[in-house]
């Protein structure tokens, strides 16, 4: 069964995270949320969300997928903490994916992921230094090869799902979709 690590920074965007976490343990995909530091993590909108572990525990483990919640600040602060880059980069030079939503295409651009990409973001949240190499699209979701991406708290769930039907096929996410009521 497929892991995904979510990375939990104060400030991040909760539908996404909440979004995210439910849609694909709802597939049976194992789900670690880790938060940089110990403790609970607030939420852009003041939600406080107990991580299931901290990311120093979780730093040298693979996972299939590493995706990063947005929202301000705490993209930024995914952004600034060298240990998500390296994660990152290792993640995605081992052949596995990577993913963000919102303004965390960011910390993929911070990363040097983008380039040779399609990828989508909140409007605004990168600069066009930012996507250089990269080809910028106002599509809710892309899933360009291993660098996957999405818009907003909107596009949250059809992120989620598309993330499901990467890691475990169409027949997964049609299942997870029809448990949903959309």
């Amino acid at each position: 069964m497929p892991r995904v690590l979510i990375p939990l920074a104060p400030g991040f965007e909760e539908l996404e995270a909440v979004s995210l976490s439910n849609i694909l343990r709802r597939a049976g995909i194992e789900v670690v949320m880790a938060g940089l530091h110990p403790g609970s993590v607030c939420a852009s909108r003041g939600m406080v969300i107990v991580p299931d572990t901290t990311l120093e525990q979780v730093m040298h483990e693979d996972f299939d997928l590493v995706v990063l919640p947005g929202g301000l600040p705490g993209a930024d602060n995914l952004r600034d903490d060298p240990r998500i880059i390296h994660l990152l980069q290792r993640t995605h030079e081992e052949g596995r994916l990577v993913g963000a939503i919102c303004a965390a295409p960011k910390v993929l651009a911070q990363a040097g992921l983008l380039a040779g990409h399609r990828v989508t973001y909140y409007p605004g949240a990168l600069s066009d230094e930012a996507l250089a190499g990269a080809t910028a699209s106002q599509s809710a979701v892309e899933m360009d090869d291993r660098v996957l991406t999405s818009r907003g708290p909107g596009t949250a769930m059809d992120f989620a799902l598309a993330l499901v039907e990467k890691l475990l096929g169409r027949a997964k996410r049609d299942e997870v979709e029809r448990g949903l009521v959309r």
